[in-house]
């Protein structure tokens, strides 16, 4: 196939799964809709995912002709779009793949394995894990999007092992009896046996009995919400002397006491909720409970322990499918891979808020080389220019809408009209202009390889 353009519009594809949005109220839904040109989005379906890359449980289509060329064949079949250095180290194989997700139900608590272990999982299990290739991700949240993430740190994890007995009741005084004897103060010379201690408290919750783990949801939750009310409390007071005959008389009498729940004990009766009797609701406490304001993103590198709350994000990821799923899910659940590979690395999770490349251009670079994503926002009748990345690129404009015209050296340059749901594959060193329109704001998200990687 011969290249004609500075840049292809693509058709991606949604994912209608249960933990989605529903309708247009659905990011995804809506975008998936103007990306088809006006398809219809059906007021009660969950809208979950938009798929923008070249994986091939769900593959992008590019634009015009009869519609029917896949990416990853384009790609294939014109290989310089990929740009040298992208070509020598991932072949023709788009090293990323680029997601708009609605959260309207907590997704399952999951790690993604390195390398090696994924392609260890996939030979062993090809019809559960679908390639062999690992999946550091990052969300960029586009709304208040709310994620569990990493372990929390050993304070934060012996008060959680006071408080919440249902723990105890299910791994034992002795697990917990361990954690609570590690000295805080020698904490960072402890992290070994911090971590040991950790990790064996946390697989045998994972591990217990179902029968025994509904029990204690049950009881968690019951307990929760009677403590989220009034309670009748007795209070003993004793009135005064009365005269030499004085008889102390002590009076009981209900006293209305209320106790506020705090963050994750709310958390713990929404996943109740969603996930009657699931493990996940007890595993909840040990995670970092994190909070994103839109235009803030979360990194998460190979066997990190994780679940996304609720909320709308874009997110990016190294092109793969792999998930060890363990709670807070209908589907199989690989408890013993999931406790073998996490790192058991305790501690807050970084945020990143974007670094100006330009006036209208923001980057969020995470520590991986398959990829980064670039948000640009340009005020109506505004222009602003793209530089061209030495790799390939997956555009998606979620707001507004305008001019793009790409071009580069060796490309014909060619002037788009854009809007809302369009999004398009940039070829390798094909620099962008972009016109917003004059009612309004235009934003994109461009998702391309690491800048590091080509340093």
């Amino acid at each position: 196939m011969e290249e004609k353009e500075g840049a292809y519009g693509l058709r991606c594809t949604a994912k209608k799964y249960d933990k989605g949005l529903r309708g247009e109220a659905s990011a995804v839904g809506w975008l998936y809709a103007k990306n088809t040109d006006g398809g219809e989005v059906n007021a009660r379906d969950p809208y979950a995912e938009l798929w923008m890359g070249t994986h091939p449980v769900g593959p992008s289509y590019v634009a015009g002709g009869e519609g029917t060329t896949t990416l990853k064949r384009f790609l294939e079949e014109n290989p310089s779009v990929l740009g040298e250095k992208s070509l020598q180290r991932w072949g023709t194989e788009l090293p990323f793949l680029f997601k708009v997700l609605s959260v309207g139900k907590a997704l399952s608590i999951q790690a993604h394995p390195d390398k090696e272990m994924a392609k260890k999982l996939h030979e062993e299990q090809p019809s559960v894990y679908r390639d062999g290739n690992h999946k550091p991700e990052m969300a960029l949240a586009l709304t208040h999007f709310q994620a569990l993430c990493g372990f929390i740190t050993l304070q934060e994890l012996k008060i959680v092992l006071k408080e919440i007995p249902e723990i105890e009741q299910i791994v034992g005084a002795e697990a917990v009896g361990r954690v609570l004897r590690i000295e805080e103060q020698q904490e960072q010379e402890q992290g070994d046996e911090s971590r040991s201690a950790l990790r064996s408290i946390f697989t045998r919750l994972m591990s217990a009995d179902e029968g025994l783990v509904s029990d204690l949801v049950c009881k968690l939750e019951t307990r929760l919400k009677a403590e989220n009310q009034a309670i009748p409390s007795p209070i003993y007071f004793i009135f005064s002397f009365f005269l030499f005959w004085f008889c102390i008389i002590r009076l009981t009498w209900k006293v209305t006491q209320t106790r506020g729940l705090t963050e994750k004990e709310q958390l713990a009766l929404v996943l109740a909720r969603q996930y009657p009797a699931d493990v996940g609701v007890l595993a909840s406490f040990f995670l970092n409970y994190v909070k994103l304001n839109p235009g803030e993103a979360l990194y998460l590198g190979p066997n990190e322990p994780h679940a996304y709350v609720s909320g709308e994000c874009v997110e990016c990821m190294a092109t793969s499918d792999n998930v060890v799923r363990a709670g807070l899910t209908p589907k199989y659940r690989d408890v013993a891979t999931l406790c073998s590979i996490l790192t058991y690395s305790q501690g807050l999770p970084e945020v990143l808020r974007g670094k100006p490349v330009s006036s209208h251009v923001s980057r969020y670079a995470p520590p991986f080389d398959e990829f980064e994503v670039d948000i640009c926002s340009v005020g109506p009748g505004e222009k602003a220019a793209l530089t061209a990345s030495p790799g390939p690129a997956v555009l998606l404009l979620t707001v507004g809408g305008g001019k793009m015209a790409a071009g580069g050296v060796d490309v014909i340059h060619k002037e788009y009209d854009v809007s809302e749901g369009h999004v398009f594959f940039v070829p390798a060193a094909v620099d962008l202009q972009l016109t917003a329109g004059p009612t309004g704001p235009l934003r994109l998200y461009r998702a391309g390889v690491n800048s590091r990687f080509f340093q």
